[in-house]
């Protein structure tokens, strides 16, 4: 293995006492979640020995650790994408980080388009199955894999009624990127039963799986995507809708953290 995870490791729970909490990834313009840790300890990305470094806007590469009222929590603000060169290793090394430092539990955010008129911009959407539709391994029609967890899709859907945010469930749609997807594509997506399209999220969540770590995604959904409406995709697009729905994204996540921090 080319990261030396233990070393990583180490050097976090050095500099911020962090070791059994919950963690949270957080996706394109999504960070100001982190404003809510209590006592925070930042930690850039460069600052961790042969930790890489996030290129895409939105992600701006540091851990954030510290505390969600009474449960120990560190934000990864910013991750790699299988667009931007990296190898799946490098695109889960946050999840493996995290297993090291004893993590249990994990949510998964990311920016997504919606392929259906009936989940618009600014929903907020449980990942409740998901489908790697990059074709990276085989050309076989992608299925549908809804090993979530179900203890964590309940904890998102009790916070979710508390604090009175709609929550929807969908299946996300996993492509390689980094150009947003063809009309054609989304209309295939569609017809597979998938319901939000993007670019991250699935490595992680098949990676957390396999070392044994419950993991939930929750996207954003920022634009619709390609040949839904007619209007052209930006990336601009999505950090506004981030920023126009984070009061309500924050309000879910703390309550999920809140949830999640009872497992503990």
């Amino acid at each position: 293995m080319k990261y030396l995870i233990l070393d990583m490791a180490d050097y976090v729970g050095s500099r911020s006492g962090f070791m059994h909490g919950v963690a949270i990834i957080l996706g394109s313009g999504l960070g100001d979640f982190t404003e809510q840790i209590q006592t925070p300890v930042v930690i850039p990305y460069h600052a961790i020995p042969n930790y890489p470094q996030p290129t895409v806007e939105g992600h701006s590469g540091e851990f954030v650790i510290g505390n969600y009222k009474s449960v120990p929590l560190i934000a990864a603000k910013g991750r790699f994408h299988y667009y931007e060169g990296h190898d799946i290793e490098t695109v889960t090394l946050p999840i493996q980080l995290f297993h090291k430092l004893g993590v249990k539990y994990i949510i998964i955010t990311n920016a997504a388009g919606s392929v259906r008129k009936n989940m618009p911009p600014g929903t907020l959407m449980a990942i409740s199955g998901y489908m790697d539709c990059t074709f990276r391994e085989n050309l076989s029609i992608p299925q549908i894999v809804d090993d979530i967890s179900s203890k964590l899709l309940g904890c998102a859907e009790e916070a979710s009624n508390r604090v009175n945010v709609k929550l929807e469930n969908g299946i996300y749609c996993w492509t390689q990127g980094p150009a947003y997807e063809t009309p054609a594509e989304v209309e295939f997506i569609r017809n597979l039963g998938g319901d939000a399209v993007g670019m991250s999220t699935v490595p992680e969540l098949q990676a957390a799986e396999q070392l044994g770590i419950e993991a939930i995604g929750i996207s954003t959904i920022t634009n619709y995507a390609a040949g839904i409406i007619d209007q052209p995709l930006t990336h601009g697009e999505v950090i506004e809708t981030a920023n126009r729905t984070k009061d309500d994204f924050a309000d879910l996540i703390g309550a999920t953290i809140e949830n999640i921090g009872e497992l503990l």
